[in-house]
């Protein structure tokens, strides 16, 4: 009985949750030397944290590394971990969804450098866009093509379909 007014009392978490959240700091801070250069700078990291991991990812030996990712972990304790778990979800809910959208503008720029009926389609995915700027852009991509220029034009069909997708189709803005 006493054992239960010490917990109530003091109002702190008992050790084994002390140490749950030590780990996943530590497997936090893992996650964080996994991801690339670039990937890092989108997270909103503090120096100290940043840095660390900078110097955990050039470690090769495991044991050093190990020791490099639980001091990491002990920095992590120091800072808010919400925005940088928030960032972490970002980039992989984000990376997984932009590349799958990106996979399906490229297909469409195939799928219109092999057939200009595919125009009709584009008009009714996207009203507003300009298909006599696409089928101009059609037609010198495949010149391009053909004599191996640099793909100038099919680029900017690319970019235009981006265009097109951020603006969004009638049925994904509402």
């Amino acid at each position: 009985m006493e054992e239960e007014d010490f917990t109530e009392s003091t109002g702190r978490p008992s050790k084994t949750k002390q140490k749950e959240a030590m780990h996943e700091l530590r497997d936090l801070g893992a996650e964080l030397v996994e991801l690339s250069v670039g990937q890092l700078k989108r997270i909103n990291l503090p120096e100290n944290i940043y840095e660390t991991v900078r110097e955990c990812q050039k470690i090769t030996a495991h044991g050093a590394r190990r020791r490099q990712i639980q001091y990491l972990g002990k920095l992590m304790r120091s800072v808010d971990d919400a925005p940088i778990r928030a960032g972490l979800a970002l980039l992989r809910g984000e990376s997984a969804a932009e590349t799958a959208r990106l996979h399906r503008l490229e297909r469409f720029r195939t799928r219109l450098l092999e057939d200009e009926g595919f125009l009709s389609e584009i008009a009714a995915l996207w009203p507003q866009a300009d298909l006599q700027q696409l089928r101009q852009l059609r037609r010198n991509a495949l010149k391009e093509q053909e004599t191996n220029k640099p793909p100038k034009n099919f680029r900017a069909i690319f970019q235009i379909l981006q265009e097109l997708d951020k603006e969004g189709t009638p049925d994904a803005g509402e």
